[in-house]
């Protein structure tokens, strides 16, 4: 009987294998030597699809940011800017969330990647039909990714160790619970992110009508 033969080497095998390798172990796990280990192939079949490391970790960043919803953004999505920005970064955090590792990468920026760039051109389109200025529409689009990126590189709660002798009331005053942090992780760092999330909305709502009386004003003088 004949040997089964092998999947055939793709762009998708070496991007999924990438994937979970960055998952499990980190960045620093992802090597084209190790790479070829796991797919079982040789080291140079792997130049066939990618030229470098760096482009095997834009290509797995880039497969997160492609998990990311933007529906809200279609011209006939019914939501209006504000509500659409929350769903947006609710999207964009659970798929960080699910992907930690690659977290750095993606916050370095969109650079040449597809799936990054349809977001980074989604989120602007819809703030200037929203009637947000082009130069605002920028500066929304980064610090969206500034607190989304900011809040999926590391949890305040795990920073706290799991032991109550660790923070004496003598020294700290005021973190007698602390140590009960580590526990409710997940509690607590998507408190902070909703909490921070509405924060910021709130301050972009009173921006949009403080732009929006100033250009009525305009229009009327």
């Amino acid at each position: 009987m004949a040997r089964p033969r092998k999947p055939l080497l793709s762009r998708d095998r070496i991007v999924e294998t990438a994937s979970a390798l960055v998952d499990a172990e980190g960045l620093s796990a992802v090597s084209t030597r190790r790479l070829a280990a796991e797919l079982g192939v040789s080291g140079p079949s792997l130049y066939n699809h990618f030229r470098t490391k760096d482009e095997i970790l834009d290509a797995v960043a880039d497969a997160v940011s492609a998990k990311v919803d933007l529906s809200m953004f279609e011209e006939g999505d019914a939501r209006d800017w504000r509500t659409a920005l929350h769903d947006w970064a609710a999207s964009y955090r659970a798929a960080l969330a699910d992907h930690p590792n690659i977290v750095p990468v993606l916050a370095q920026g969109p650079g040449r990647r597809p799936a990054g760039l349809r977001v980074a051109d989604a989120v602007f389109g819809a703030m200037v039909r929203a009637g947000w200025p082009p130069a605002q529409a920028t500066y929304i689009g980064a610090l969206m990714r500034y607190f989304v990126t900011g809040s999926a590189l590391g949890s305040f709660a795990r920073g706290f160790v799991d032991d109550e002798t660790a923070y004496d009331p003598a020294d700290y005053p005021h973190l007698g619970q602390a140590h009960l942090l580590a526990e409710h992780r997940q509690k607590v760092d998507e408190g902070a992110f909703d909490t921070g999330l509405r924060a910021l909305l709130d301050g972009l709502a009173m921006q949009y009508e403080t732009e929006a009386r100033e250009k009525r004003a305009r229009q009327d003088s």
